[in-house]
């Protein structure tokens, strides 16, 4: 009688395996036959059949092998403990671990992710800069007005929304401002309101608005004080130092966000606006916004040094808080030295009366 031919199959040696079909929570014991396929049986029932070229490696503990099929339900799993079943998958799935990275595989993301991060801080360090320089007076006005609308609702939402307006004192408020914008040569459509809170700030939005905070009010002591202020916060408007300075935060927000992930690019919007209260300007802009002060000042006829005295009166040498005027324009001492070189002595007709300044510092009370 001559031998059986030999067979293509070549049953598990060493045991069963365990299945788990990906489809129920069921754990079968079944019998592994390798031939053609992989099949997987349980008794006489071939419950799936597997190409080798589908298997792959999932994770496992030490002295097990479990596998997983790309042709099958995405859960399903089988659970080899017997190491010549095994080491004969190893040979025939050639593609067993083609979906793991490896040494070289890490070594080459680490490096495209150092090359990604290098790219965006370079970004944030010249390239935005440069493009907030040229893109800033390319802004329409339009579209500056509706970015210091959005800031502002961030500013109300940060510290409340009472605008004082009290008559007299408005009436005050609007003197001085009359005399600001002229010597400035900007038009009646820069505004300013006194804003109630306690934060002693003053800052400028995009678009043409100033805001004066009732706690710097509270610490001036002449109408020349807040007018340098206002002043320099005018600086700020002619040379749109607030519209380059909301570019260049936003652009750094979305950049930064990308790098962790926040591919909408929705929180570079708030954080844009909320810098406008909290960020500083950059030295050069600062400067710009103090000789602009220093200049409408002259044109009035009044001192430049005021202002410096406030600010300094409101931080002392410690320097302010997150919300002081000096955290959000700061405040050095070559640019206190600058404001005393350039001070004068008043040759032109004080800004307000004694009663109207009095009206002013009340602008914020109930009473008419």
């Amino acid at each position: 009688m001559e031998d059986d031919p030999p067979r293509d199959d070549v049953h598990a040696p060493g045991g069963p395996a365990v299945y788990f079909d990906g489809q129920s929570s069921r754990k079968r014991t079944v019998a592994i036959t390798l031939g053609d396929r992989f099949d997987i049986a349980d008794g006489a029932v071939v419950l799936a059949q597997w190409d080798y070229a589908d298997i792959r490696r999932a994770d496992s503990p030490p002295g097990l092998l479990r596998l997983s099929c790309q042709s099958a339900p995405q859960l399903a799993r089988l659970e080899i403990r017997d190491a010549a079943l095994a080491a004969e998958l190893r040979q025939r799935c050639a593609a067993l671990d083609a979906h793991q990275v490896d040494r070289r595989g890490v070594m080459r993301i680490v490096g495209w992710s150092m090359a990604a991060t290098v790219s965006i801080v370079l970004l944030v360090l010249f390239a935005i800069p440069l493009a907030a320089e040229r893109l800033a007076p390319l802004v329409p006005q339009s579209l500056e007005r509706k970015l210091g609308e959005a800031s502002e609702l961030q500013i109300k939402t940060m510290f409340g929304d009472k605008v004082c307006d009290n008559a007299a004192g408005q009436a005050a408020y609007d003197k001085l401002l009359g005399a600001l914008r002229e010597a400035a040569g900007l038009d009646g459509s820069v505004e300013s309101h006194v804003l109630e809170t306690p934060v002693p700030n003053a800052f400028a939005l995009p678009g043409g608005k100033v805001y004066l905070f009732s706690g710097l009010l509270a610490k001036a002591e002449s109408p020349d004080e807040i007018a340098g202020v206002l002043a320099h916060e005018f600086g700020h408007l002619k040379h749109r130092d607030n519209m380059r300075g909301l570019i260049y935060n936003g652009g750094t927000s979305f950049l930064i966000g990308l790098l962790f992930g926040d591919v909408t690019g929705s929180s570079a919007l708030i954080f844009a606006s909320r810098s406008v209260v909290t960020s500083s300007y950059s030295r050069e802009a600062e400067r710009g916004a103090d000789d602009f002060s220093i200049e409408v000042m002259h044109r009035l006829g009044r001192p430049a040094k005021p202002m410096g005295k406030l600010l300094f009166r409101v931080t002392g040498r410690g320097g302010g808080g997150s919300f002081s005027i000096l955290a959000s324009h700061p405040l050095t001492e070559d640019r206190l030295k600058h404001m005393s070189e350039a001070d004068i002595a008043p040759s032109g007709p004080p800004l307000l009366t004694d009663q109207e300044w009095t009206a002013l510092k009340a602008i914020c009370s109930s009473k008419s």
